[in-house]
């Protein structure tokens, strides 16, 4: 691999073992593509989503990439009235994350982080490492080590 991002750095810097795939000369663009791309499960492939909720407040929910986030279960395992989807030009600022390329890991600031219970029923989970076309493969147990996050149900 040539290039690491800093999500990588990161997981590195905390010794946290992963697998990092890539997909960068492909034309893969959803997330269902992406692990088809890779030969991956899609149900272990995770999309990072960040919205905002009435309060003002910001959240983190990752979920499979083939789901959709139930937005009345998100508002609700957050203690939020309700939630919405942050728009694609926030998403930057507020993250320093592009759309398609947003990780969990390493964003500006830290926020609530929730990920679809379904991640249980696999050893390790998929996800951004933080660039388009950049993956990282990574078990609850280090993702843990790592950021705060909690499980529940948020999908149909």
């Amino acid at each position: 691999m040539d290039e690491k991002t800093n999500v990588m750095r990161m997981l590195d810097k905390h010794k946290i073992n992963y697998k990092h795939y890539t997909y960068v000369n492909t034309d893969a663009i959803s997330g269902v593509e992406v692990a088809s791309v890779l030969r991956q499960n899609p149900e272990q492939v995770f999309k990072t989503l960040v919205t905002t909720g009435k309060t003002g407040k910001h959240y983190v929910f990752m979920i499979p990439v083939e789901k959709e986030l139930n937005l009345k279960k998100a508002a609700g395992a957050v203690n939020e009235k309700s939630i919405e989807m942050l728009k694609s030009k926030e998403l930057l600022p507020l993250t320093g994350y592009i759309h398609g390329g947003c990780s969990p890991i390493g964003m500006k600031k830290f926020f609530t982080t929730i990920i679809d219970e379904s991640a249980a029923d696999f050893d390790t989970i998929i996800f951004s490492a933080g660039k388009i076309g950049y993956q990282v493969e990574v078990s609850l147990g280090e993702l843990a080590e790592i950021i705060k996050f909690e499980l529940k149900n948020i999908t149909d």
